[in-house]
């Protein structure tokens, strides 16, 4: 075998071929290093004694569904300038790793594609393997993203399942990157990011989330010179809930012919008009239920016409509109929607800050679906600092339809 095929096919560069073995399957090759490249591990220099060798085996790139793997006896040298003896350093392999530094990219290369128990059947590795490969690559070019040039950003949680266990996540609205994730919900959970923030100098300069208190208060305070935008699904989440709770209150005081046209009117009230289905008679089942109940019907109008605060030509006209929306709400004798008007005017600039930044938390929603769609594929993690890392590189991933 060449040297030059040592180097292109398996990047080993300065070694010289000495046999190929096969056994059990496997290619086996055993390599030698070239006298005048031994370099004292401490100072470099050239000027050292040999003294023995230790022989390694690492896991090269395989060659189709063979296993290849590189034996070197490493020399153990002697400095004369630094007094010691050690062995010399493999410029192929990292330190204390039984595997070349091209297995392991070709490794990240197929865990792009596959699982990691995929990748470790492929190369015939156990799967601790393979995650730690991940983990070191996830770690090296995400443990600290860049917060410098961050201007846009959206702060929300994410629920991980039974036990109200949550992680905040703070996105890059421009590039659509995760900078952040935190333990827990709430202001407390955001405090290594503002530490972090006021490092880099960043200038933030708007911030989309909820209507939580404490997102509100924590952004007040640490980014005061930032604009706070509410997000328009949290909002109108907020009004279909109000919705929701009234059609319960109604259903509680119906009688049983009212309740038999309540019943699964649920989700037709949080629908919008145009997504009504016909062939269910979704339309005709809605209608039936507003003429049954005016404040219910005051509420579901006053829900869609709230929706078009958000299409209007500009703030001036949005002002307008929401000044108008609030005085019906006020004044509709329902009580869910005056205490909803209260809300809503008590956070009009965050609204109206919509025209000045028309950002929101929906591209942070979309990556918290990539992230649930993550943690189902592997079954949950239980190495939290890697399925955070994960997440840190949630804006490479692509999920798609196989078939």
């Amino acid at each position: 075998m060449s040297t030059s095929l040592l180097y292109h096919a398996f990047g080993l560069r300065g070694y010289d071929y000495v046999k190929t073995d096969y056994q059990d399957g496997a290619v086996i090759f055993t390599l030698r290093q070239r006298r005048h490249t031994y370099r004292c591990p401490v100072c470099n220099s050239r000027h050292v004694l040999p003294r023995g060798h230790q022989e390694r085996t690492f896991k090269a790139v395989p060659i189709g569904h063979k296993p290849v793997h590189v034996v070197l006896p490493i020399p153990r040298v002697e400095c004369p300038n630094c007094d010691i003896v050690r062995q010399i350093t493999v410029d192929f392999a990292d330190p204390r790793r039984s595997y070349t530094h091209a297995f392991e990219r070709y490794a990240l290369e197929l865990a792009r594609l596959m699982t990691i128990q995929d990748v470790a059947r492929h190369l015939q590795v156990c799967w601790d393997t393979i995650k730690d490969i991940q983990k070191r690559d996830l770690h090296r070019r995400f443990r600290k993203p860049r917060l410098r040039k961050l201007k846009q950003i959206a702060i929300d949680e994410i629920a991980l399942g039974a036990g109200h266990r949550y992680l905040t996540v703070v996105l890059n609205l421009e590039s659509g990157a995760v900078v952040f994730v935190g333990e827990g919900k709430g202001a407390d959970a955001l405090d290594p990011f503002w530490k972090r923030l006021r490092a880099a100098r960043a200038k933030v300069e708007a911030v989309a989330t909820d209507m939580s208190a404490a997102y509100i208060e924590a952004v007040s305070r640490c980014l005061p010179e930032a604009t706070l935008v509410f997000d328009r699904f949290h909002v109108m989440k907020l009004v279909n809930d109000k919705l929701a709770a009234l059609r319960r209150q109604l259903y509680a005081q119906a009688t049983a012919e009212q309740k038999q046209v309540l019943k699964g009117v649920r989700w037709l009230l949080v629908k919008r008009p145009e997504n009504l289905e016909a062939r269910r008679n979704e339309h005709a089942r809605l209608e039936e239920a507003l003429q049954l109940n005016e404040p219910l019907a005051t509420a579901y109008y006053l829900k869609e016409e709230l929706g078009e605060f958000w299409e209007q030509d500009d703030e001036e006209q949005a002002t307008a509109f929401l000044l108008d929306w609030l005085a019906l709400a006020e004044t509709s004798g329902v009580k869910i929607l005056v205490g909803l008007a209260k809300t809503l005017r008590k956070h009009a600039l965050g609204l109206l800050a919509y025209y000045d930044y028309p950002i929101s938390t929906g591209p942070l929603e979309g990556t918290n679906n990539k992230i649930k769609t993550m943690k189902r594929q592997a079954y949950g993690y239980r190495d939290k600092e890697f399925f955070k890392l994960k997440i840190l590189a949630a804006h490479e991933a692509k999920y798609a339809l196989v078939g």
